[in-house]
């Protein structure tokens, strides 16, 4: 996939695909700068997400950042972060 930009909708996509939601978490609302933990999300999900991220947008990410985007805008960050390099590359 040659995006240019990973977004929440995109995300909230691929969490969903990846592990589903709590029937209490409203994916909708104003979620980004709220903890994964608080939107039910396991380091397992996590790392499903990571998964299918890196499959979709054919980038790598960092494991040791990607445990640190404690929340859906760090995770979006870094995302765009290495869509940026690559497109760079």
């Amino acid at each position: 996939m040659a995006a240019t930009e990973f977004t929440l909708p995109d995300l909230r996509t691929i969490l969903l695909e990846a592990a589903g939601t709590d029937e209490d978490v409203d994916l909708d609302g104003d979620i980004a700068n709220l903890d994964f933990q608080d939107l039910g999300y396991e380091s397992l999900a996590l790392l499903e997400t990571a998964g299918r991220i890196e499959r979709a947008y054919g980038i790598s990410l960092d494991e040791e950042a990607f445990t640190e985007a404690r929340t859906p805008r760090a995770l979006i960050d870094l995302v765009n972060s290495h869509l940026s390099a690559a497109r760079a590359a």
